[in-house]
């Protein structure tokens, strides 16, 4: 996901996302330890993909909620 498109996003949208991005991750992972995942990277994308949504939630949470 890019940066610019999840600071678009309400505090309330991030938090869903971050929530059915963990569910995902942790099935990857399921899969993982199957070894019926196809593509490892994913995992790498998702976790990253997690970090930069709660350090968008955190900065407006320092900041105030001002944009």
């Amino acid at each position: 996901m890019e940066i610019k498109d999840l600071r678009k996003l309400s505090d309330e949208e991030l938090a869903k996302k971050i929530k059915t991005a963990k569910e995902e991750l942790f099935a990857k992972r399921m899969q993982q330890a199957n070894g019926t995942l196809e593509k490892p990277v994913q995992l790498k994308q998702l976790r990253r993909d997690v970090a930069k949504m709660k350090t968008i939630l955190n900065e407006r949470k320092i900041s105030g909620g001002v944009k």
